[in-house]
């Protein structure tokens, strides 16, 4: 019996087993989906994901630095430059212009590892699966290179 056969006859003998109790094992099939449908997801769909966490994190990086807007010949950003002015002249406003900066400049920081760890991930996850099939599949098949039946799989598993 081919392996395509046999796994939906035990997909429909799995669904005929089934109680009416309360185990979820689906989402309920919505407008577009089949009945049997399984849960997919495309490598171009993870590459879209990972692509556009790394053109935020290029936006980001370079529209929300302020610590680094306006550098001056000291390293002082035009932000920094404006609270160690308002400091010197003794308004308080100073130090909390300063505590902002420090708390925003983290902030974007974190926004900025968090889209860099997304994309690195989403691609790393890319190679490994696909690196994964490939020993898997490649370790499925019998001597003369046809698949292994869902039935000699399952003598493995138990």
């Amino acid at each position: 019996m081919a392996f395509d056969s046999e796994w939906a006859d035990l997909k429909s003998a799995a669904r005929a087993q089934q109680s009416s109790g309360t185990r979820i094992n689906s989402a309920g099939a919505g407008p577009s989906q089949a009945e049997d449908a399984d849960l997919v997801v495309h490598q171009d769909d993870l590459g879209a994901v990972g692509h556009e966490a790394f053109l935020l994190h290029d936006k980001l990086r370079k529209k929300a630095d302020i610590a680094g807007a306006g550098i001056d010949k000291n390293g002082a950003g035009s932000t920094a430059q404006a609270a160690k002015e308002l400091s010197a002249h003794h308004l308080t406003m100073g130090d909390e212009l300063m505590t902002t900066l420090s708390i925003w400049d983290t902030q974007v920081k974190t926004v900025l590892q968090m889209c860099a760890h997304i994309s690195n991930h989403l691609d790393y996850s890319k190679k490994a699966h696909a690196h994964d099939d490939k020993v898997i599949a490649a370790s499925l098949r019998h001597r003369n290179g046809t698949a292994i039946s869902v039935s000699e799989i399952s003598k493995y598993v138990k």
